[in-house]
């Protein structure tokens, strides 16, 4: 799918055909789009390399000045598979006329330009564009960080009291999207790096700030991402030790219990036997039984009260 924008006084605004200063949004396109792409002088390479899931964040130039950039972002796939939150590759193509960013996945940075969320945004203004493209990704890192830790929190509370690993598994899940944020935002950090030093966005003082506050602020995503993936691991650990320890107790609890529930089988069984017995010609030996096994029964709660066998 091919979507065009363009800047009015109203904001974005959708156009048919490309012209100079807008933004072209293509998302998972078809063999034809990907042709009528590369009708606009853009290599055939630059389109198809960001459609590749395994592609890393890198840069590359043409002789023409055209820039490819490709950067890793967050992707949300929902909270049943086996990765809730992982990353895609979002290519970025810069001209002397237009914008074009290339992807497989809808994402949400990309709804939100597309919705016009983000104020200030202006798509002749090429290399401010990419650069609050690049802050907004580093943000959307953060957002989905938080509901990570929420969702761990949660599953926190209901571990504690759990006997069985689905609570474990369902951490393990969020431990992987832990790992793909933090190789995804190590790469990114590394392609800003790059673009830094290519002083390709110093043509203007306010470009570079915002390419400052970009890896600032990709850094702190960086360091938050460690932090939470530490302490997920850790919990794991702990909270596996947990599960057992609490499948130990209600073990103990049902081995105490049919301990208890025996001793009654074992006085009626021996009263049971065909043989001469005491109290069986005693008009209360029932009741005698009974008080029997009550003792016995209560003596052995008594017992395994005081060493803490319950």
């Amino acid at each position: 799918m091919i979507s065009m924008y363009k800047n009015n006084e109203h904001g974005l605004e959708v156009i048919d055909t490309p012209v100079t200063g807008c933004w072209i949004n293509v998302v998972d396109p078809t063999a034809e789009e990907i042709d009528h792409i590369q009708s606009l002088n853009i290599p055939q390479d630059f389109i198809t390399y960001p459609l590749d899931m395994d592609e890393r964040p890198r840069t590359q130039k043409e002789d023409d000045g055209t820039l490819l950039i490709v950067l890793r972002v967050p992707y949300y796939q929902g909270p049943q598979v086996d990765v809730p939150y992982t990353t895609i590759p979002l290519g970025i193509v810069l001209t002397d006329k237009w914008v074009i960013t290339i992807s497989r996945k809808p994402t949400e940075i990309l709804e939100e330009f597309c919705n016009g969320r983000i104020r200030g945004l202006s798509t002749s203004k090429r290399n401010r564009f990419v650069l609050r493209l690049l802050l907004r990704n580093a943000a959307v890192f953060l957002n989905y960080l938080r509901q990570i830790n929420k969702v761990v929190e949660e599953l926190e509370d209901r571990l504690q009291m759990s006997m069985r690993n689905r609570e474990l598994l369902d951490l393990l899940k969020y431990q992987k999207s832990l790992v793909y944020f933090t190789t995804a935002l190590k790469s990114n950090e590394l392609l800003m790096e790059r673009l830094q030093k290519s002083q390709f966005f110093r043509a203007f003082p306010d470009d570079e700030d915002l390419l400052e506050d970009v890896i600032t602020e990709n850094q702190q995503a960086i360091e938050m991402t460690n932090i939470s993936s530490g302490i997920l691991s850790s919990m794991m650990d702990a909270f596996a030790s947990i599960i057992s320890n609490n499948l130990n107790v209600v073990m103990k609890f049902l081995a105490s219990v049919t301990i208890i529930l025996s001793l009654p089988t074992i006085v009626t069984s021996y009263f049971g036997m065909n043989v001469n017995l005491p109290f069986q010609d005693h008009p209360l030996a029932y009741l005698i039984i009974i008080v029997i096994f009550t003792a016995l029964c209560a003596v052995a709660v008594i017992i395994f009260l005081k060493r803490d066998w319950f």
